[in-house]
């Protein structure tokens, strides 16, 4: 008789034959990546200007999702979204606040359903978001790092205005500019190394975590890993920013507000203008180029501390079973409709986002997807790939066909939400077009529509015009077909809160 096969020749064999497999000892490990405000701006995503070869690499182990689509373009709502699978219209979380158990007590995550199953989950930096955590999905509460975000001039920025807010019995309230965290500039070259800067802390226990998982193989695991850039301010070690010549960085072709958009539609919140480095006004052209270049030098430092994760998980073995995700919380802009430093809407550069996943031995690695696809299919994807029985309460699809064949199409739109002044915007987002409707009570529907094949950024608003009249109302009829009319209302303990 032959000696039975072992190792991921079982768990190869196993995954074909049975989808859900018996034992969590036979179940591959997750390494769960996040990037805050990470437009797709990376070699893998074809931008010849940044230079992110760790993500590139992993690309090449995996499949690139060129066409994906995050739930909300702001932090908290779409993390909480995409860890629990659900859609905002679901959740009914909005805004930075609010917990997910708030609104939905007895839910269970996509780490919790690891959990449940067996697997020892972790979440190391930002996840959910810093404050509003959920302690249910984690097998031991969330670590935080409690190294500097800001460099040594940021530090020294803030505890001068705190030193002389107290001195002058001064309490805020808020956002004000050059106050508190503001009071930092917006970006900062460090002469120092990665490690001493909390992402790099971050990297450093989380690459210790993979340590002490390799010593024991038979208990599966999914580790979240959360970096803070490249949100504002950013922060890197010099090393990064010497990777580009200022000079040469390209400007936003379109900066200009989307033609013909409704003026709502358009605001923005105030967190890049705070910093105390930013002129007020028009920004001169000097300017903008420093805040590329640091923009940059940001990715180009998560992209090295990724690439150290990996490295680690080639060097313990732990790669031979381990599945990486490494996906950002959304899009972000960087001068494109005179927007800097933010996402706050409905739009293409607001709701895209990154997204790479790497199985062992999968069919379709180096490949690039085009299929479009929703934060909320994280859930199903990573419980199919570890074949895990599938949760009735995710409302995403697994993406597995698209990771075995690039050409194969998940879903056919996408969904993004975002609230403004009182109006609820619900944006659906096809292979041709972005369609954006807006309600509030006691207000006729807005809406918007962008053609994405000749407008990739969506630069105008063709709602209005008459040729379009009947693909307007296909695509509104799509809409509420799926989402029926959801009233925004803005929790007043949240008011004015952080974005």
């Amino acid at each position: 008789m032959k000696t039975p096969p072992t190792g991921p020749l079982v768990f190869m064999l196993v995954f074909a034959l049975h989808p859900v497999l018996s034992s969590a000892a036979d179940r591959p490990n997750v390494l769960f990546i996040a990037s805050d405000d990470m437009r797709p701006q990376l070699g893998c995503y074809g931008d010849p200007t940044v230079k992110s070869p760790n993500l590139d690499a992993l690309a090449q182990r995996g499949m690139v999702f060129e066409r994906s689509f995050v739930q909300q373009a702001l932090c908290s709502p779409s993390r909480i979204s995409m860890l629990s699978g659900r859609y905002p219209a679901t959740t009914g979380i909005f805004e930075i606040g609010r917990t997910l158990r708030t609104t939905m007590p007895d839910i269970t995550t996509l780490p919790q359903h690891f959990k449940n199953h067996g697997y020892h989950t972790r979440s190391l930096g930002k996840i959910y978001h810093v404050g509003i955590d959920d302690v249910a999905s984690w097998t031991i509460p969330a670590w935080h790092s409690q190294a500097p975000r800001n460099g040594p001039i940021g530090r020294a920025a803030i505890a001068a205005q705190r030193r002389d807010d107290e001195a002058k019995g001064i309490r805020r309230k808020g956002r004000e500019k050059g106050v508190g965290t503001y009071a930092s500039p917006a970006f900062e070259s460090v002469d120092g190394g990665d490690d001493e800067l909390l992402d790099g802390d971050c990297a450093v226990n989380a690459i210790a975590q993979l340590r002490e998982h390799a010593k024991n193989p038979s208990q599966p695991f999914f580790l979240a890993v959360g970096f803070a850039n490249p949100h504002v301010p950013w922060v890197a070690p010099k090393k990064y920013w010497d990777l580009y010549d200022r000079a040469k960085l390209p400007l936003a072709a379109n900066e200009f507000l989307p033609r013909g958009a409704p003026a709502f539609a358009t605001t923005h919140a105030q967190d890049f203008p705070s910093y105390a480095n930013v002129p007020d006004g028009e920004m001169p052209e000097a300017f903008k180029r420093e805040c590329l270049h640091g923009y940059l030098a940001a990715i180009s430092y998560v992209d090295a501390l990724v690439g150290r994760l990996i490295a680690t998980l080639d060097e313990t073995g732990l790669a031979q079973n381990t599945v990486i995700v490494f996906w950002s919380d959304h899009g972000y802009y960087m001068g494109e409709h005179t927007w800097w430093g933010m996402k706050h809407n409905n739009y293409e550069g607001a709701t895209r986002n990154c997204l790479i996943i790497a199985a062992p031995r999968m069919k379709g690695a180096g490949g690039v997807s085009r299929s479009l696809v929703q934060s909320v299919d994280l859930a199903p994807t990573l419980t199919e790939l570890c074949g895990l029985p599938a949760h009735a309460g995710f409302q995403g699809r697994s993406l597995k066909p698209a990771l075995e064949n690039p050409a194969a199409s998940v879903n056919d739109a996408a969904f993004s939400w975002y609230p403004k002044e009182g109006w609820l915007g619900i944006g659906m987002r096809t292979a041709t077009w972005r369609y954006v409707e807006w309600t509030k009570p006691g207000q006729a529907t807005v809406r918007e529509l962008y053609d994405v094949v000749r407008d990739a950024q969506n630069d105008e608003n063709v709602a209005d015009r008459p040729e379009n009249a009947n693909v307007l109302a296909a695509l509104s009829q799509r809409l509420r077909e799926r989402f029926p009319v959801q009233e925004f209302k803005e929790p007043s303990a949240v008011k004015g809160g952080k974005r």
